[in-house]
Protein backbone atom coordinates (compact mmCIF):
# COMPACT_ATOMS: atom_id res chain seq x y z
CA UNK A 1 0.00 0.00 0.00
CA UNK A 2 1.25 3.48 -0.83
CA UNK A 3 2.07 5.40 2.41
CA UNK A 4 -0.50 8.02 3.32
CA UNK A 5 -3.18 6.71 0.97
CA UNK A 6 -6.34 5.11 2.35
CA UNK A 7 -7.95 2.57 0.04
CA UNK A 8 -11.46 1.41 0.89
CA UNK A 9 -14.53 0.22 -1.03
CA UNK A 10 -16.40 3.33 0.11
CA UNK A 11 -13.76 5.68 -1.29
CA UNK A 12 -13.64 3.80 -4.57
CA UNK A 13 -17.42 4.09 -4.74
CA UNK A 14 -17.13 7.84 -4.15
CA UNK A 15 -14.74 8.05 -7.09
CA UNK A 16 -16.55 5.55 -9.33
CA UNK A 17 -19.90 7.35 -9.12
CA UNK A 18 -18.56 10.71 -10.41
CA UNK A 19 -16.49 8.86 -13.04
CA UNK A 20 -19.54 7.04 -14.39
CA UNK A 21 -21.67 10.18 -14.12
CA UNK A 22 -19.15 12.26 -16.02
CA UNK A 23 -18.83 9.63 -18.73
CA UNK A 24 -22.61 9.82 -19.16
CA UNK A 25 -22.54 13.64 -19.13
CA UNK A 26 -19.74 13.60 -21.71
CA UNK A 27 -21.97 11.63 -24.11
CA UNK A 28 -24.65 14.32 -23.75
CA UNK A 29 -22.10 17.12 -24.20
CA UNK A 30 -20.51 15.40 -27.19
CA UNK A 31 -23.90 14.93 -28.85
CA UNK A 32 -24.77 18.56 -28.19
CA UNK A 33 -21.48 19.81 -29.64
CA UNK A 34 -21.65 17.65 -32.75
CA UNK A 35 -25.29 18.61 -33.44
CA UNK A 36 -24.67 22.33 -32.94
CA UNK A 37 -24.43 24.35 -36.11
CA UNK A 38 -22.43 27.05 -34.30
CA UNK A 39 -19.43 24.84 -33.56
CA UNK A 40 -16.52 25.89 -35.76
CA UNK A 41 -14.48 22.79 -34.89
CA UNK A 42 -16.74 20.17 -33.27
CA UNK A 43 -13.98 17.58 -32.82
CA UNK A 44 -11.72 20.11 -31.11
CA UNK A 45 -14.52 21.19 -28.73
CA UNK A 46 -15.22 17.54 -27.90
CA UNK A 47 -11.55 16.92 -27.09
CA UNK A 48 -11.43 20.07 -24.94
CA UNK A 49 -14.51 18.96 -23.00
CA UNK A 50 -13.00 15.51 -22.45
CA UNK A 51 -9.73 17.04 -21.23
CA UNK A 52 -11.47 19.42 -18.80
CA UNK A 53 -13.69 16.69 -17.35
CA UNK A 54 -10.78 14.27 -17.01
CA UNK A 55 -8.67 16.90 -15.26
CA UNK A 56 -11.43 17.73 -12.77
CA UNK A 57 -11.95 14.03 -12.05
CA UNK A 58 -8.23 13.48 -11.49
CA UNK A 59 -8.01 16.45 -9.12
CA UNK A 60 -10.95 15.14 -7.11
CA UNK A 61 -9.34 11.68 -6.95
CA UNK A 62 -6.19 13.22 -5.49
CA UNK A 63 -8.26 14.85 -2.75
CA UNK A 64 -9.90 11.50 -1.93
CA UNK A 65 -6.76 9.40 -1.79
CA UNK A 66 -3.75 11.64 -1.14
CA UNK A 67 -2.87 13.53 2.06
CA UNK A 68 -2.93 17.29 1.41
CA UNK A 69 -0.74 19.06 4.03
CA UNK A 70 -1.21 22.57 2.56
CA UNK A 71 -2.25 24.25 5.83
CA UNK A 72 -3.04 27.75 4.57
CA UNK A 73 -3.66 27.91 0.81
CA UNK A 74 -4.75 31.27 -0.67
CA UNK A 75 -8.48 31.36 -1.35
CA UNK A 76 -7.90 31.53 -5.12
CA UNK A 77 -5.94 28.27 -5.12
CA UNK A 78 -8.39 26.67 -2.70
CA UNK A 79 -11.22 27.51 -5.11
CA UNK A 80 -9.44 26.27 -8.23
CA UNK A 81 -7.67 23.17 -6.94
CA UNK A 82 -10.07 21.94 -4.24
CA UNK A 83 -13.57 23.44 -4.29
CA UNK A 84 -14.09 23.41 -8.07
CA UNK A 85 -13.26 19.69 -8.58
CA UNK A 86 -15.30 18.70 -5.50
CA UNK A 87 -18.36 20.70 -6.53
CA UNK A 88 -18.09 19.39 -10.07
CA UNK A 89 -17.84 15.78 -8.83
CA UNK A 90 -20.91 15.81 -6.60
CA UNK A 91 -22.87 17.97 -9.04
CA UNK A 92 -22.12 15.58 -11.90
CA UNK A 93 -23.67 12.66 -10.02
CA UNK A 94 -27.00 14.42 -9.49
CA UNK A 95 -26.92 16.00 -12.94
CA UNK A 96 -26.43 12.60 -14.58
CA UNK A 97 -29.30 11.25 -12.49
CA UNK A 98 -31.58 14.07 -13.67
CA UNK A 99 -30.59 13.58 -17.31
CA UNK A 100 -31.11 9.85 -16.95
CA UNK A 101 -34.67 10.45 -15.78
CA UNK A 102 -35.26 12.85 -18.68
CA UNK A 103 -33.88 10.29 -21.13
CA UNK A 104 -36.07 7.54 -19.65
CA UNK A 105 -39.19 9.74 -19.73
CA UNK A 106 -38.50 10.69 -23.35
CA UNK A 107 -38.04 7.05 -24.36
CA UNK A 108 -41.28 6.04 -22.60
CA UNK A 109 -43.20 8.89 -24.24
CA UNK A 110 -41.95 7.92 -27.69
CA UNK A 111 -42.84 4.29 -27.05
CA UNK A 112 -46.39 5.19 -26.00
CA UNK A 113 -46.86 7.43 -29.05
CA UNK A 114 -45.70 4.66 -31.39
CA UNK A 115 -47.90 2.11 -29.64
CA UNK A 116 -51.14 4.10 -29.95
CA UNK A 117 -50.50 6.06 -33.13
CA UNK A 118 -51.09 4.49 -36.52
CA UNK A 119 -49.03 7.10 -38.33
CA UNK A 120 -45.56 8.40 -37.61
CA UNK A 121 -45.42 11.60 -35.59
CA UNK A 122 -44.66 14.82 -37.48
CA UNK A 123 -41.19 16.34 -37.13
CA UNK A 124 -40.77 18.58 -34.09
CA UNK A 125 -41.01 22.33 -34.58
CA UNK A 126 -37.49 23.94 -34.31
CA UNK A 127 -38.74 26.49 -31.77
CA UNK A 128 -40.20 23.78 -29.57
CA UNK A 129 -36.98 21.77 -29.86
CA UNK A 130 -34.93 24.78 -28.70
CA UNK A 131 -37.32 25.34 -25.79
CA UNK A 132 -37.05 21.70 -24.68
CA UNK A 133 -33.27 21.75 -25.07
CA UNK A 134 -33.02 24.87 -22.92
CA UNK A 135 -35.20 23.20 -20.28
CA UNK A 136 -33.03 20.09 -20.23
CA UNK A 137 -29.86 22.20 -19.92
CA UNK A 138 -31.45 24.07 -17.01
CA UNK A 139 -32.35 20.83 -15.23
CA UNK A 140 -28.84 19.48 -15.79
CA UNK A 141 -27.22 22.67 -14.47
CA UNK A 142 -29.34 22.90 -11.30
CA UNK A 143 -27.40 20.19 -9.36
CA UNK A 144 -24.14 22.05 -9.96
CA UNK A 145 -25.68 25.26 -8.61
CA UNK A 146 -27.00 23.38 -5.56
CA UNK A 147 -23.57 21.82 -4.99
CA UNK A 148 -21.90 25.22 -5.18
CA UNK A 149 -24.44 26.55 -2.67
CA UNK A 150 -23.81 23.59 -0.38
CA UNK A 151 -20.06 24.22 -0.45
CA UNK A 152 -20.11 27.99 0.00
CA UNK A 153 -23.11 28.43 2.31
CA UNK A 154 -24.61 25.12 3.42
CA UNK A 155 -21.32 23.96 4.96
CA UNK A 156 -20.77 27.27 6.80
CA UNK A 157 -24.22 28.10 8.23
CA UNK A 158 -23.65 26.65 11.69
CA UNK A 159 -26.49 26.08 14.16
CA UNK A 160 -26.31 25.85 17.95
CA UNK A 161 -28.38 22.79 18.88
CA UNK A 162 -29.63 22.79 22.49
CA UNK A 163 -30.66 19.54 24.14
CA UNK A 164 -31.78 18.81 27.72
CA UNK A 165 -30.82 15.42 29.12
CA UNK A 166 -31.22 13.93 32.62
CA UNK A 167 -27.85 12.94 34.04
CA UNK A 168 -27.86 13.35 37.80
CA UNK A 169 -25.48 16.32 37.75
CA UNK A 170 -26.45 19.80 36.51
CA UNK A 171 -23.99 21.33 34.04
CA UNK A 172 -23.59 22.82 30.57
CA UNK A 173 -21.71 20.54 28.18
CA UNK A 174 -20.62 21.74 24.75
CA UNK A 175 -19.79 19.15 22.11
CA UNK A 176 -17.68 19.75 19.02
CA UNK A 177 -17.36 16.85 16.62
CA UNK A 178 -15.91 16.04 13.21
CA UNK A 179 -13.93 19.25 12.75
CA UNK A 180 -11.99 17.77 9.82
CA UNK A 181 -9.28 20.42 9.74
CA UNK A 182 -7.88 20.62 6.24
CA UNK A 183 -8.14 22.64 3.06
CA UNK A 184 -11.92 22.88 3.54
CA UNK A 185 -11.64 23.77 7.25
CA UNK A 186 -8.85 26.26 7.86
CA UNK A 187 -7.65 27.52 11.22
CA UNK A 188 -9.58 30.75 10.71
CA UNK A 189 -12.81 28.79 10.21
CA UNK A 190 -12.12 26.56 13.23
CA UNK A 191 -11.60 29.71 15.30
CA UNK A 192 -15.10 30.89 14.37
CA UNK A 193 -16.68 27.67 15.65
CA UNK A 194 -14.55 27.67 18.79
CA UNK A 195 -15.62 31.26 19.48
CA UNK A 196 -19.24 30.07 19.28
CA UNK A 197 -18.48 27.26 21.73
CA UNK A 198 -16.70 29.62 24.11
CA UNK A 199 -19.63 32.05 24.05
CA UNK A 200 -21.86 29.28 25.42
CA UNK A 201 -19.83 29.27 28.68
CA UNK A 202 -19.56 25.48 29.02
CA UNK A 203 -18.80 23.71 32.26
CA UNK A 204 -17.35 20.91 30.16
CA UNK A 205 -16.11 20.79 26.55
CA UNK A 206 -16.00 17.42 24.79
CA UNK A 207 -14.44 16.65 21.41
CA UNK A 208 -15.70 13.48 19.75
CA UNK A 209 -13.11 12.74 17.10
CA UNK A 210 -12.13 13.35 13.48
CA UNK A 211 -10.07 16.46 14.17
CA UNK A 212 -8.37 16.21 10.77
CA UNK A 213 -9.40 15.45 7.23
CA UNK A 214 -6.47 13.74 5.51
CA UNK A 215 -3.21 15.03 7.00
CA UNK A 216 -1.70 15.18 10.48
CA UNK A 217 -0.23 18.57 9.55
CA UNK A 218 -3.55 20.15 10.57
CA UNK A 219 -3.86 18.56 14.02
CA UNK A 220 -1.71 20.96 16.12
CA UNK A 221 -3.50 24.12 14.94
CA UNK A 222 -6.89 22.46 15.38
CA UNK A 223 -6.11 21.49 18.97
CA UNK A 224 -4.58 24.87 19.75
CA UNK A 225 -7.84 26.53 18.78
CA UNK A 226 -10.07 24.17 20.77
CA UNK A 227 -7.76 24.51 23.79
CA UNK A 228 -8.75 28.20 24.04
CA UNK A 229 -12.12 27.27 25.57
CA UNK A 230 -11.92 27.64 29.35
CA UNK A 231 -14.43 25.10 30.68
CA UNK A 232 -14.76 24.75 34.45
CA UNK A 233 -14.34 20.97 34.42
CA UNK A 234 -11.95 20.92 31.49
CA UNK A 235 -11.83 19.59 27.94
CA UNK A 236 -11.73 15.90 26.98
CA UNK A 237 -11.28 14.23 23.61
CA UNK A 238 -11.50 10.87 21.86
CA UNK A 239 -10.03 9.79 18.54
CA UNK A 240 -11.91 9.27 15.30
CA UNK A 241 -11.23 7.10 12.28
CA UNK A 242 -9.35 9.89 10.47
CA UNK A 243 -6.80 10.16 13.28
CA UNK A 244 -6.37 6.39 13.14
CA UNK A 245 -5.97 6.51 9.37
CA UNK A 246 -3.31 9.21 9.25
CA UNK A 247 -1.65 9.27 12.67
CA UNK A 248 0.40 6.94 14.83
CA UNK A 249 -0.19 6.33 18.53
CA UNK A 250 3.02 8.10 19.43
CA UNK A 251 2.43 11.30 17.47
CA UNK A 252 -1.21 11.49 18.52
CA UNK A 253 -0.43 11.10 22.22
CA UNK A 254 2.49 13.54 21.96
CA UNK A 255 0.44 16.22 20.20
CA UNK A 256 -2.52 16.04 22.61
CA UNK A 257 -0.20 16.03 25.62
CA UNK A 258 1.82 19.01 24.37
CA UNK A 259 -1.28 21.12 23.83
CA UNK A 260 -2.84 20.03 27.11
CA UNK A 261 -6.06 18.30 26.05
CA UNK A 262 -6.64 14.97 27.84
CA UNK A 263 -7.11 12.17 25.32
CA UNK A 264 -9.29 9.32 26.54
CA UNK A 265 -8.40 6.05 24.84
CA UNK A 266 -10.33 3.34 26.67
CA UNK A 267 -9.95 5.30 29.89
CA UNK A 268 -11.83 7.70 32.14
CA UNK A 269 -11.42 10.68 34.43
CA UNK A 270 -13.42 11.21 37.62
CA UNK A 271 -14.45 14.84 38.24
CA UNK A 272 -15.56 16.25 41.57
CA UNK A 273 -18.36 18.83 41.64
CA UNK A 274 -20.45 20.49 44.34
CA UNK A 275 -23.20 17.97 43.46
CA UNK A 276 -20.94 14.93 43.71
CA UNK A 277 -18.66 12.91 41.45
CA UNK A 278 -19.17 12.10 37.79
CA UNK A 279 -16.90 10.45 35.22
CA UNK A 280 -15.98 11.22 31.64
CA UNK A 281 -15.03 8.01 29.80
CA UNK A 282 -13.79 7.63 26.25
CA UNK A 283 -13.20 4.71 23.90
CA UNK A 284 -11.09 4.28 20.80
CA UNK A 285 -12.66 4.31 17.33
CA UNK A 286 -14.91 1.28 16.99
CA UNK A 287 -13.70 0.23 13.55
CA UNK A 288 -10.15 1.51 13.11
CA UNK A 289 -8.97 1.53 16.71
CA UNK A 290 -9.15 -0.96 19.57
CA UNK A 291 -12.28 0.07 21.45
CA UNK A 292 -12.68 -1.49 24.90
CA UNK A 293 -15.64 -0.23 26.90
CA UNK A 294 -14.94 -2.56 29.84
CA UNK A 295 -11.45 -1.11 30.18
CA UNK A 296 -12.75 2.45 29.87
CA UNK A 297 -15.16 1.86 32.77
CA UNK A 298 -12.76 -0.19 34.87
CA UNK A 299 -12.83 0.70 38.59
CA UNK A 300 -15.84 3.03 38.40
CA UNK A 301 -18.53 2.61 41.05
CA UNK A 302 -22.11 2.18 39.81
CA UNK A 303 -23.26 5.26 41.77
CA UNK A 304 -20.99 7.55 39.69
CA UNK A 305 -22.83 8.76 36.55
CA UNK A 306 -20.77 8.33 33.38
CA UNK A 307 -20.62 10.55 30.32
CA UNK A 308 -19.28 8.30 27.54
CA UNK A 309 -17.48 9.73 24.52
CA UNK A 310 -17.28 7.64 21.36
CA UNK A 311 -16.61 8.83 17.84
CA UNK A 312 -19.04 6.29 16.39
CA UNK A 313 -22.52 5.98 17.92
CA UNK A 314 -22.92 2.23 17.38
CA UNK A 315 -21.57 1.61 20.90
CA UNK A 316 -24.91 2.82 22.27
CA UNK A 317 -26.66 -0.55 22.87
CA UNK A 318 -23.61 -1.77 24.77
CA UNK A 319 -23.42 1.50 26.73
CA UNK A 320 -27.10 1.24 27.62
CA UNK A 321 -26.57 -2.32 28.84
CA UNK A 322 -23.96 -0.92 31.24
CA UNK A 323 -26.43 1.68 32.50
CA UNK A 324 -24.48 4.65 31.14
CA UNK A 325 -26.90 7.60 31.26
CA UNK A 326 -25.42 9.60 28.36
CA UNK A 327 -23.27 8.79 25.32
CA UNK A 328 -22.04 11.48 22.92
CA UNK A 329 -20.89 10.65 19.40
CA UNK A 330 -20.58 11.99 15.86
CA UNK A 331 -18.99 10.49 12.75
CA UNK A 332 -21.94 10.48 10.36
CA UNK A 333 -22.33 14.26 9.78
CA UNK A 334 -26.09 13.66 9.61
CA UNK A 335 -25.43 12.32 6.12
CA UNK A 336 -24.00 15.69 4.99
CA UNK A 337 -26.31 15.67 1.95
CA UNK A 338 -29.96 14.95 2.77
CA UNK A 339 -32.67 14.73 0.14
CA UNK A 340 -36.21 15.62 1.10
CA UNK A 341 -38.06 18.05 3.34
CA UNK A 342 -36.67 19.22 6.67
CA UNK A 343 -37.16 16.51 9.27
CA UNK A 344 -38.23 13.99 6.60
CA UNK A 345 -35.07 13.70 4.54
CA UNK A 346 -32.97 10.68 3.67
CA UNK A 347 -29.21 10.43 3.33
CA UNK A 348 -26.52 7.78 3.00
CA UNK A 349 -26.02 7.93 6.77
CA UNK A 350 -29.69 7.13 7.36
CA UNK A 351 -29.21 4.00 5.23
CA UNK A 352 -25.99 2.88 6.92
CA UNK A 353 -26.67 3.37 10.64
CA UNK A 354 -29.64 3.52 13.04
CA UNK A 355 -28.01 6.57 14.66
CA UNK A 356 -27.34 9.16 11.92
CA UNK A 357 -28.04 12.31 13.98
CA UNK A 358 -29.92 13.62 16.98
CA UNK A 359 -31.17 12.16 20.25
CA UNK A 360 -31.87 8.45 20.87
CA UNK A 361 -33.01 6.52 23.92
CA UNK A 362 -32.80 2.97 25.24
CA UNK A 363 -34.56 2.68 28.62
CA UNK A 364 -32.91 5.29 30.87
CA UNK A 365 -29.84 5.70 28.63
CA UNK A 366 -29.56 8.40 26.00
CA UNK A 367 -27.35 8.98 22.99
CA UNK A 368 -26.78 12.25 21.19
CA UNK A 369 -25.16 12.16 17.73
CA UNK A 370 -23.78 15.47 16.52
CA UNK A 371 -23.83 16.47 12.84
CA UNK A 372 -20.35 17.90 13.39
CA UNK A 373 -18.92 21.10 12.01
CA UNK A 374 -16.66 19.87 9.21
CA UNK A 375 -17.09 17.89 6.01
CA UNK A 376 -15.41 14.85 4.52
CA UNK A 377 -14.90 13.60 0.95
CA UNK A 378 -16.75 16.67 -0.35
CA UNK A 379 -17.13 20.19 1.11
CA UNK A 380 -20.85 20.15 0.27
CA UNK A 381 -23.59 20.15 2.91
CA UNK A 382 -27.22 20.24 1.81
CA UNK A 383 -30.12 20.24 4.26
CA UNK A 384 -27.69 19.18 7.01
CA UNK A 385 -26.18 22.30 8.63
CA UNK A 386 -23.10 21.98 10.84
CA UNK A 387 -23.76 22.20 14.55
CA UNK A 388 -22.23 23.20 17.85
CA UNK A 389 -24.13 21.25 20.50
CA UNK A 390 -25.08 22.63 23.91
CA UNK A 391 -26.35 19.94 26.28
CA UNK A 392 -28.13 20.99 29.45
CA UNK A 393 -27.51 18.12 31.86
CA UNK A 394 -29.90 17.91 34.80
Amino acid sequence: MVPGIRFSPFRFTLLALPALAQAYLFLWIRRGILSSRRSGSPSGAVRLAALAMGLLLAMNACMLFMPVPWTDPPWVWRTIFFYLPAVWAIGSVFSAFVLGLVHLAHALARGIVRLFSATSSPPMDPGRRQFLTAGIVGFAAAPFLLSAYGATHGSKACEVSEVSVPFGRSMRVVQLSDIHAGVYMTRREIRRYVDQAEALHPDLLVLTGDFISNSMAFLPECLEETARVAARYGTFAVLGNHERWYGTNRELQTTFRRIGIPLLVNSHRVIRTEQGLFAVAGIDDLRNGHADLEKALGGLKPVVPVLLLSHRPEIFPQAAAHGIPLTLAGHWHGGQIKLGLAGMGISLAHLRTPYPEGLFRINASRLYVSRGIGTTFTPVRLNVPPEVTLLHLT
